[in-house]
């Protein structure tokens, strides 16, 4: 039973900060002569080519334009334009555009404008959305690191339940639980890093990426716990360091990402939720 709420604590926390994420896709539904279309946009763009922004909408006498620029933008920077065309992709009838490639962590701002029986319907033209673009990562590095963080934060939940109703065996479990951080977090982590923004650590002591300083804090937390349990048992550092990961893990992926300093050349912390 501890296993199975220890999954699902998990699978919700996860898909929470997946949904609140910056770099999740925007979505939004527009009706165009009276059928109504669910759009998916892109926030987030990895690999070397540019960037497919694709509207599922098959009507044929629908156009729509693009507009983009630097993020962040400069006072004296305009708007590049881009026409959307009609094609078939996979049998479906679609309308795409693509956004210039960017270097890692590279960011752009977009809105987009559809034309329809001579009226305009703008997307976000008050609030453009920010899309973040990254460097490819082999997926034999991805992989395992997606692997060993999920299997971290569900043994970090399992061993917090464990704590809590005093089951056996939970000095094993709380070194098991530091090892997958370790591995997932602490290596995997930085070799992701530099594959996607050319860095291997941006938190603290060198930045404020808040990625890389939750792994951070999940792994002193879990440091903690398993030193304090090296001699006796310590339950209440294992259920503290338990709250902290699930806390870490519930916050928003990327929230505060590395960002392209485009003067500089230099990959920063910035902020990348919203736009004002």
């Amino acid at each position: 039973m501890l296993w199975v709420l220890a999954l699902i604590i998990m699978i919700g926390a996860r898909v929470y900060q997946k949904m609140t994420g910056p770099t999740y896709p925007k979505r939004t539904s527009i009706t165009l002569n009276d059928k109504k279309y669910d759009l998916k946009l892109l926030r987030s763009h990895g690999g070397n080519d540019d960037a497919t922004i694709t509207l599922d909408i098959d009507d044929a006498n629908v156009n729509a334009y693009l507009y983009f620029k630097n993020y962040p933008p400069k006072p004296e920077e305009d708007w590049t334009k881009k026409t959307f065309k009609h094609e078939t992709i996979d049998g479906e009838k679609v309308m795409t555009t693509k956004l210039p490639h960017q270097p890692p962590a590279g960011k752009l701002l977009y809105n987009i404008v559809i034309e329809n029986n001579g009226k305009k319907q703008f997307l976000y033209k008050e609030e453009p959305i920010v899309i973040r673009f990254k460097g490819g990562v082999p997926n034999y590095i991805l992989l395992p690191h997606i692997f060993f963080m999920f299997f971290a934060m569900l043994l970090a939940n399992l061993t917090g339940l464990f704590a809590i109703f005093k089951m056996p065996n939970l000095k094993l479990y709380t070194v098991i639980t530091l090892i997958l951080m370790t591995i997932g977090g602490m290596i995997l982590g930085p070799i992701v890093q530099k594959f996607a923004f050319l860095e291997y650590w941006a938190g603290v002591p060198f930045g404020w990426d808040l990625t890389d300083n939750k792994l951070l804090i999940g792994f002193i937390a879990w440091l903690i716990a398993f030193l304090m349990n090296i001699k006796k048992e310590n339950r209440t550092s294992v259920i503290i360091a338990a709250i902290v990961t699930l806390i870490i893990f519930s916050i928003p992926h990327s929230m505060f990402g590395s960002e392209l300093n485009r003067e500089t050349g230099k990959v920063i912390q910035g902020f990348i939720q919203f736009y004002f």
